[in-house]
């Protein structure tokens, strides 16, 4: 483990806001915690108030070579001594962020958790070893997040960079100008990968070279044309791979930069040698120079296929764009609100309706005291992100919108979502309507029960789609059992609402929860 306190160059800062500083505006700690394929990443931020914002300030942080894509097995499932490796390094980080409070803390988990087969049953081990959640992020989210890294390190200039992060199992490829990302690509290619499939056992060979570099540049076909489309002004490379072959480039030719023959140069050193070990290569470390021909062939196809002329390194990279981002999210620029209000406008939402919505099944929610106020907290967001997309699915077909609806949160790419946000909100949009056996494996936890409870009474009382008078109400959970208390002169007056109310309680009651219609004279307690 490594401890290597850095400060990054920049000045981008957000909007102040007070959820980030203590008393007589103390500035408070935040920590990104980056579990990638090839190295863990702890990145301890001061959040700093500036006249323009504020600024996050890099203090600390810690790195683990844990290689865990190297622990996938061909039927993709990690394996025990990986486990341990990522198990061990938690524990260390866990260590340090023992005394941060949970909103201060966001913990993302790329590729390899994304492809293994036993990933979830084993990240709830790994979030036990940290002591935080861990979100699993999707490719194109884990390229918004580097970019925002990346960024945030540099000064706005208006002019068009090309971000290429190569990871241990994945490759990230963004065009952006400033702190907007105009292209999002994820690819399947990763330096640990290629350096186990094409240097089996360290061997270092021509044939192993031409191989990566053919099998990368396949790879890389699928997006190099949207990306030459879009153009760029200049190439910047982030992460471990970028940074070692920048060193490498810097101790042969005494340059700044990465050129493609100064690549092909380092190549013909390893073919010579046989061996990352015997190489004349200066300044590689033995953990970096495990993965180093894969992510060099990488590199090679990425320069080779997209016609890229020179990249220099950038400091800014995943963990950082995270710190900023959940910096972002307790202030004015949570992303995920911002990607929802796009959903809703480009699948042209009925808004006042989702108003409606969103508004009473946020009422409900507020009158359930059930788990932890960050648990209440989170729920509370996805209730109301729900609410919201319940009806994206019309634009598909208005017969079982919410079948489509819910399809479109679980299958898009919703910036600022993780894995396990969009999951959720895909079994909230789903279970809204009609029959509840179609979401009963997540009925297990109450929560969620809860909170669909909540949303699928809102969408019984706004049923007509108007503004209309609504009863004092009052929903109770005890157990596995929920209680509306409802005005019942009201009910009388609204006969439909009372019977689907009626055929709700039937319907929990086929999943094995009581649902209770209390009729009162007067306004409940709250």
């Amino acid at each position: 483990m490594t401890s290597d306190p850095s400060v990054i160059q920049g000045s981008s800062t957000l909007a102040h806001d007070d959820s980030f500083t203590g008393p007589d505006d103390e500035p408070q700690l935040v920590a990104a915690v980056d579990l990638g394929s090839n190295s863990f990443h702890l990145l301890v931020g001061r959040v700093q108030p500036t006249r323009s914002g504020l600024q996050v300030i890099p203090i600390d942080s810690l790195k683990e070579a844990v290689r865990l894509a190297s622990g996938l097995s061909s039927e993709k499932r990690l394996d025990a001594s990986s486990q341990a490796r990522a198990l061990a390094a938690l524990q260390r980080f866990g260590e340090r962020l023992r005394l941060f409070l949970p909103k201060t803390v966001r913990a993302v988990a790329t590729n390899t958790f994304r492809v293994a087969k036993n990933g979830p049953e084993f990240l709830r081990t790994c979030e036990a070893a940290l002591g935080f959640p861990i979100e699993i992020i999707a490719g194109k989210e884990e390229a918004r997040l580097i970019y925002n890294g990346v960024a945030h390190s540099l000064s706005a200039d208006g002019r068009k960079r090309l971000v290429i992060d190569i990871g241990g199992g994945s490759t990230e490829l963004i065009v952006g100008v400033d702190s907007q990302p105009l292209t999002l690509e994820s690819v399947f290619v990763g330096c640990i990968r290629f350096s186990h499939e094409f240097f089996p056992k360290g061997e270092l060979t021509k044939a192993g070279f031409r191989e990566a570099i053919f099998a990368a540049r396949k790879d890389l076909q699928v997006v190099a044309g949207g990306i030459k489309a879009q153009g760029w002004d200049y190439a910047l490379g982030s992460s471990g791979t970028a940074r070692a072959i920048a060193d490498l480039s810097y101790t042969l030719t005494g340059e700044h930069g990465i050129r493609l023959e100064t690549m092909r140069e380092i190549v013909a050193r390893l073919m010579k040698s046989g061996s990352v070990d015997t190489a004349d290569l200066p300044s590689i470390k033995a953990d970096r120079g495990v993965v180093l021909p894969g992510g060099l062939s990488i590199l090679i196809a990425a320069f080779e296929e997209l016609g890229i002329q020179e990249m220099q390194y950038s400091e800014g990279a995943l963990r950082l764009g995270v710190l900023y981002d959940l910096v972002g999210r307790a202030g004015q620029h949570d992303l995920r609100s911002i990607t929802v209000e796009q959903f809703m406008t480009r699948y042209q939402v009925d808004q006042a309706q989702a108003s409606r919505i969103a508004n009473l099944s946020g009422k409900f929610w507020s009158q359930i005291n059930l788990g932890s106020l960050e648990e209440r907290q989170a729920l509370a967001g996805a209730l109301d992100w729900s609410s919201r997309l319940l009806e994206i699915g019309h634009s598909v077909s208005h017969n079982s919108y919410h079948k489509h609806s819910a399809y479109l949160v679980a299958q898009s790419d919703m910036p600022g979502f993780s894995k396990k946000d969009q999951q959720m909100m895909h079994f909230l949009v789903l279970g809204h309507v009609g029959k509840l056996a179609k979401v009963q494996l997540g009925l297990g936890d109450r929560l969620q029960t809860a909170a669909l409870a909540c949303l699928r009474l809102a969408a019984i009382f706004y049923r007509s789609r108007v503004n209309v008078r609504l009863p004092a109400m009052s929903l109770r959970v005890q157990s596995s059992a929920f209680e509306l208390q409802v005005e019942g002169q009201w009910l009388a007056r609204h006969p439909l609402t009372r019977f689907t109310l009626d055929q709700e309680r039937l319907e929990w009651g086929k999943v094995g929860l009581d649902f209770q219609i209390v009729e009162v004279r007067k306004k409940p307690a709250e």
